[in-house]
């Protein structure tokens, strides 16, 4: 769900130095045995970029900007008595790059995924459905200022979990994993918005209806683990079409557009595999290959265009200190360096079993 730059652009000198952790979370979830934390395999050599600190503990979204600087979104949901921020790549490290504005009603701010527009300026996720059932989630934009973050105030208003973001040419995309209908209590969608638009002033949703921004709908059917979120992660290949899948249910699906940019047909992906879970994900442009955050398996699945599935990275539950995947729930790519971020914050009958002290992100170089 995130910009794509080729390898001419890598200007970050990026090593697995890391930032002291601080503190500790212990933030749990029921586990209890079952078919996929039994049979985790060990697949794929991931290693450490990152340990951040306790004021970091559930790293999220990724985006790359202007400069070619990474930026990553921090909710600290594992732990939200350290408020949600965003920080910025160093060589070694990461630095704050600003503190956020709280929602008025939850007085938290929760960003997730984020992305560069065409005019420059970072517009990110908020995810406020931890703190409100009551559509209190938002689209946020920060102002760039030389480089610095200026304003930044709500261009979207009334999400019930604004997740994925992705720009493509004035539009900006977004999920919402849990855009409920009046006869639909486990729905989400795909909206999409003209920059012109939010130039004008702030849009307001309106909950549990076909507002006129949604692009797709989606039901997600809940399983074992009773998560009913749906459409998370989104990104688009080279023909211009749309993937994003379910987190609580692991679907599939491809959104092909009309040239004037309403929805054409949505179609659920046949897969050589079943995928149990869809959190971030990725279309490296070059080869349409999809890379997917599994966080149930806590791996990271590719899926190529004729819907074959592998695993590029997955193993057994771990605090990810030594650079193995800890629940997995975005990618980045840059290059040919698959970036991951490690959320661990476990829902019921993930193989992560529990949000440890220990706060990391990983990474992958593809050959």
């Amino acid at each position: 769900m995130k910009q794509f730059l080729i390898p001419a652009l890598l200007g970050l000198s990026l090593v697995t130095s890391c930032q002291k952790k601080e503190g500790s979370d212990s933030t749990s979830a029921s586990n209890e045995a079952d078919s996929t934390t039994q049979t985790v395999a060990t697949i794929g050599d991931p290693k450490l970029l990152y340990t951040l600190a306790a004021q970091y503990n559930t790293p999220d979204g990724l985006a790359i900007g202007p400069d070619s600087s990474i930026y990553l979104s921090v909710p600290n949901l594992a732990n939200n008595t350290y408020p949600g921020v965003i920080v910025k790549f160093a060589a070694d490290s990461v630095q704050l790059f600003t503190t956020l504005p709280p929602q008025p009603d939850t007085k938290h701010a929760a960003p997730m995924d984020l992305a560069f527009g065409p005019d420059g300026n970072l517009y990110y996720a908020e995810n406020q459905y931890e703190n409100s059932k009551e559509y209190k989630s938002r689209l946020m934009r920060i102002t760039m200022q030389n480089g610095k973050p200026g304003k930044i105030e709500p261009v979207v208003v009334n999400f019930g979990l604004a997740n994925a973001v992705v720009w493509k040419g004035n539009t900006i995309y977004v999920t919402d994993s849990q855009w409920d209908m009046p006869d639909n209590d486990k729905g989400s969608a795909v909206f999409h918005f003209k920059l012109d638009e939010l130039n004008k002033g702030t849009v307001a949703l309106k909950p549990k209806t076909m507002d006129s921004h949604v692009l797709a709908t989606f039901t997600t059917t809940v399983n074992e683990t009773g998560v009913d979120n749906g459409a998370d992660g989104l990104d688009y290949d080279s023909k211009g079409n749309f993937y994003t899948g379910s987190f609580g249910d692991g679907t599939l699906y491809k959104l092909t557009l009309k040239p004037d940019g309403t929805l054409a047909s949505k179609e659920t992906m046949k897969v050589s595999a079943p995928i149990s879970c869809v959190d971030g994900l990725i279309v490296d442009r070059r080869t349409d290959k999809l890379y997917v955050c599994n966080s149930r398996t806590n791996a990271i699945q590719v899926v190529d265009s004729n819907g074959t599935v592998s695993t590029l990275v997955q193993n057994p539950d771990t605090d990810g200190k030594d650079g193995r995947v800890d629940q997995p729930a975005e990618v980045l790519l840059k290059g040919n360096r698959l970036y991951i971020t490690d959320f661990d914050k476990p829902e019921k009958h993930f193989v992560n079993k529990k949000a440890d002290p220990i706060h990391t992100m990983s990474y992958v170089d593809l050959k």
